[in-house]
């Protein structure tokens, strides 16, 4: 079963149950999993499962972006908004790492790429980026990258 396929259930699933804010979130997840499928493969294409995810994570990362500035420009309302359609984004992602999990998968991608300085960072990240397959955002590594290198 794809990625898509189970989204189109989980939006039946959520009409049913009357659960609106649910729906409303799928729905949008929907459309932007549609548009980039077009974008990628034109019209009647299909994305595949880990362009499917890229997709989550990049709506994921705009609804922490908006909770951030909803939080800074004192508009807790819309931020509480922002943190319920991030909550059901989530649930379609892959298991977090824990911070024990990042570390030393730092520490390895150090050593793999040499990298000595954080002049080096950039090969880094990119051995991290595609060893975490999106189970960490990149803030998080960078800061961990960071940390493990000297200056």
């Amino acid at each position: 079963m794809t990625f898509q396929s189970i989204i189109d259930q989980d939006i039946k699933a959520a009409m049913l149950a009357r659960e609106s804010a649910r729906l409303g979130v799928l729905r949008m997840l929907k459309t932007a999993l549609m548009n980039a499928a077009i974008e990628k493969h034109g019209a009647g294409g299909a994305l595949d499962d880990a362009d499917a995810m890229a997709i989550v994570r990049k709506e994921v990362k705009k609804r922490q972006d908006s909770i951030e500035a909803f939080e800074k420009g004192g508009r807790p309302e819309m931020a509480a908004a922002e943190k319920s359609e991030l909550e059901v984004l989530q649930a379609y992602l892959p298991q977090a790492l824990s911070e024990d999990e990042v570390a030393a998968m730092v520490q390895a991608a150090i050593a793999e790429a040499g990298a000595t300085n954080r002049k080096q960072m950039g090969a880094v990240m990119k051995i991290l980026s595609e060893k975490s397959a999106g189970r960490v955002d990149g803030r998080t590594l960078s800061a961990e990258v960071q940390k493990h290198l000297p200056a």
